[in-house]
C-alpha cells in the first residue's frame, strides 16, 4: 500500500489512466454508462479543451454527473488544463469562484446554467466513437490538476490546489487499503464535487475499475431503495445520513461503509453495525490534507490511526503532518509538517484522539470558552438528540455571545437552562437557546453555519 504512493508510482500509473481503460466494457456507472463510454466522453473533452483560447485560466467544473466529471478529469490530465470545483453551484458561490481564478469557460450537465456569470462560455459533451484515444503524455506527480474550493462559514470561501499525486496517490492507496475492486459498487450520499464524494464515487472507481451508482440520495428510505435495488457493496456516507439512518438495514450485500465530512456519533455508529453487521471506518481529513486518518470503533479501535503515508507528530495537544496527499499550498516547517487546525491527544505510540478544533475556543467578556465543551454538556442532556453551539456578536458588535440550537422530541428548555446555569460559568453560558426540528445541513452533511447563524438570529 505504501508503494502505490511514491512519486514514481503515481507518475506511472498516470500514464497507464492516459493510455485506457483497463476494463472498457465494465460498468462505470451501474447500467449507464462503461469505461469506455467515459474515455470516449473524454477524448472529446480533450478536444474542446484544446481549442480554448486563455490556456493558462483553470475550466469550471460546474457538473454532477459522475461520469461527466471522470471525463472532464482524464481531459484534463491528457490537455494539462486545471479544472475548478466550486462549493456550491449557487449564484454567489460560482460569481465569487470567477472573480478569484477568472476563469471563462465551464462544463456543465446540470440545471445551474443560469447561475453561471453571463459571459461563460458553456461546454458540453457526449460519448463519441469509442475508438477515440486519449494523446499520450508525460505527466509529473507535481502537475496541478484540480483547485477546490470550500465554503467558509464566515461565508469567505478557501481555496486548494491539489496536484495528480495529491489525488491519485490517495484514490489509489483506499483502494489498495479496503480491496476495493471491479467487484464492487459504490453507493455516496454525498456529491461528487465534495472531495470525500470526489474521491469515493469517481476516483476510486476510476483507478480501481469499480462500479458506482448514478444518484445520490440522501433521504433513509431513498438511500435504503437504492443500495438494495443496485446490490451496493460499498456506502460512503456522512454523519447526518448515518443518524438519519438509524434502526435500518441498507442492504445484506454491504461489506463497507465509511463516513467523512464531520465526526460520527458513537450511537450512530453503533447502531448502523448493529444493524447492519458492518462497521463504520470513520476518515479524519478535510480538502486540503486528503486523508490523515481512520477509526473503526467495530474492532474496537477508539482512537484515530494515521494513515501509513502519513507522518504524524503531536506538540502542546496540536496534530502536525506530513503526507503525500497534502495540498502544495499549505505551509509546512522546515521539517515539512503541517499544523492542522484541530486539537489532539496522544493515545499511545500509534493513535491519537480528537478533542474538537483549535479555533472552537473563543472568548467572552475576556474569558475563555470552549465551544466543543458546551456541545458536549448539551448533548448529555435528557430529550436531547443533537445540537450545535456558535458564537454570535453581541449587540455593540464589540464581542462575542454564545448560543444554541437543539433538536430532540421531549425537550425542556426551562430545564436545560437551569442545569447549564447551576454547570458552566457564566462567560459559557449560552445567552440564547432555540428548539428546532431539524438542524440545517449543507448538501454534503456538514452543518450550514451560514443557515444556522441566520435562525438564530431571527
Amino acid at each position: 500500500m505504501k508503494s502505490c504512493c511514491s512519486q514514481k508510482n503515481v507518475e506511472s500509473f498516470l500514464q497507464e489512466l492516459l493510455l485506457g481503460p483497463a476494463n472498457p466494457q465494465q460498468d462505470f456507472l451501474c447500467n449507464k454508462v462503461t469505461f469506455a463510454d467515459v474515455y470516449a466522453m473524454a477524448s472529446v473533452c480533450y478536444t474542446v479543451f484544446k481549442e480554448l483560447d486563455n490556456k493558462t485560466l483553470p475550466i469550471c467544473l460546474a457538473a454532477e454527473e459522475r461520469s461527466t466529471i471522470a471525463a472532464a478529469l482524464l481531459a484534463a490530465l491528457a490537455s494539462g488544463r486545471v479544472l475548478a470545483l466550486p462549493h456550491s453551484f449557487s449564484k454567489g458561490a460560482l460569481q465569487q469562484m470567477q472573480e478569484t481564478t477568472g476563469f471563462k469557460a465551464a462544463i456543465v450537465d446540470t440545471g445551474y446554467k443560469k447561475n453561471l456569470p453571463e459571459d461563460t462560455h458553456l461546454l458540453s459533451f457526449d460519448a463519441a466513437d469509442e475508438s477515440a484515444a486519449l494523446p499520450f503524455r508525460k505527466i509529473s506527480a507535481d502537475t496541478e490538476w484540480l483547485l477546490l474550493f470550500t465554503g467558509g462559514s464566515t461565508g469567505a470561501p478557501k481555496v486548494w490546489f491539489k496536484t495528480a499525486g495529491n489525488i491519485i496517490a490517495e484514490a489509489r492507496f483506499m483502494a489498495a487499503r479496503y480491496q476495493i475492486s471491479r467487484n464492487d459498487i459504490i453507493a455516496a450520499t454525498v456529491t461528487p464535487y465534495h472531495i470525500y464524494g470526489l474521491l469515493f464515487s469517481v476516483l476510486i472507481p476510476l483507478v480501481a475499475s469499480a462500479r458506482v451508482l448514478a444518484e445520490t440520495p440522501s433521504f433513509p428510505a431513498e438511500i435504503v431503495d437504492l443500495a438494495q435495488r443496485e446490490s451496493a457493496t460499498v456506502l460512503a456516507s456522512v454523519p447526518a445520513h448515518y443518524r438519519a439512518l438509524r434502526g435500518r438495514t441498507i442492504a445484506p450485500s454491504l461489506r463497507l461503509a465509511f463516513s467523512s465530512a464531520g465526526m460520527l456519533e458513537k450511537e450512530d455508529n453503533e447502531d448502523f453495525c448493529q444493524n447492519n453487521k458492518v462497521g463504520v471506518v470513520e476518515v479524519y481529513g478535510s480538502t486540503e490534507t486528503g486523508g490523515l486518518a481512520t477509526r473503526d470503533r467495530s474492532v474496537g479501535q477508539e482512537f484515530f490511526s494515521p494513515l501509513e503515508p502519513v507522518k504524524w507528530q503531536i506538540k502542546d495537544e496540536r496534530l502536525y503532518v506530513r503526507s503525500p496527499f497534502l495540498s502544495p499550498d499549505l505551509s509546512r516547517n522546515g521539517d515539512g509538517f503541517f499544523l492542522s487546525g484541530d486539537r489532539v491527544q496522544s493515545r499511545g505510540t500509534k493513535e491519537f484522539s480528537l478533542h474538537g478544533r483549535a479555533d472552537a475556543i473563543t472568548k467572552v467578556g475576556g474569558e475563555r470558552v470552549d465551544l466543543d465543551e458546551v456541545r458536549d454538556l448539551l448533548q448529555s442532556l435528557a430529550g436531547v438528540k443533537e445540537c450545535v453551539v456558535v458564537t454570535l456578536a453581541d449587540e455593540t458588535g464589540r464581542g462575542n455571545r454564545i448560543a444554541a440550537l437543539v433538536r430532540g422530541d421531549e425537550i425542556d428548555l426551562k430545564q436545560i437552562k437551569k442545569h447549564l446555569a447551576g454547570t458552566l460559568e457564566s462567560a459559557a453560558m449560552p445567552k440564547l437557546i432555540r428548539k428546532v426540528e431539524h438542524i440545517p445541513v449543507t448538501q454534503n452533511g456538514k452543518y450550514d453555519r451560514e443557515a444556522i447563524h441566520t435562525l438564530l438570529s431571527s
